[in-house]
């Protein structure tokens, strides 16, 4: 099985959270300016957008889970750059669409250079790149086991 087809995350804010990642590049057939649910189509994966409260409703009706605020939950979303370069226009792109820079881009003790970014809920995700990465004919990340 070995594959993810769909990331899902719970949003406050619907409509804030589809202007900022159409804002960044993502890409949706979605027109509607306040849909249910969008699904951004990404080379491997697609990302959904979903009220929060919809969402911990649909795992468990009679007991949703507890919605922690402010607490890092131990999870990032990665996006995997060609250049250096791209990584500092990617991050200037964020921050012109009001994400908030978590750490500027810079070499890190993996050898690679990245930064994080929060997005208008407070998401963690991660710009990268690395001289030692290739990605195959479809755009997806090659990492060789030897690196990693």
């Amino acid at each position: 099985m070995n594959r993810i087809n769909l990331i899902g995350l719970g949003v406050k804010d619907l409509k804030k959270s589809l202007a900022f990642y159409k804002g960044i590049g993502f890409k949706t057939p979605e027109n509607d300016e306040n849909p249910a649910v969008v699904f951004f189509d990404n080379q491997g994966t697609k990302l959904e957008l979903c009220p929060l409260d919809k969402l911990v409703e649909d795992i468990n009706p009679n007991s949703p889970p507890e919605i922690a605020q402010g607490k890092f939950p131990g999870v990032t979303f990665a996006i995997n750059l060609k250049s250096e370069q791209e990584v500092d226009e990617f991050m200037e792109l964020v921050v012109k669409n009001n994400g908030t820079v978590a750490k500027k881009p810079q070499l890190v003790f993996w050898g690679g250079y990245s930064g994080y970014f929060q997005d208008p809920d407070g998401y963690y995700w991660e710009v990268a790149y690395s001289k030692d990465w290739q990605f195959d004919e479809n755009n997806m990340l090659i990492i060789n086991h030897s690196q990693a």
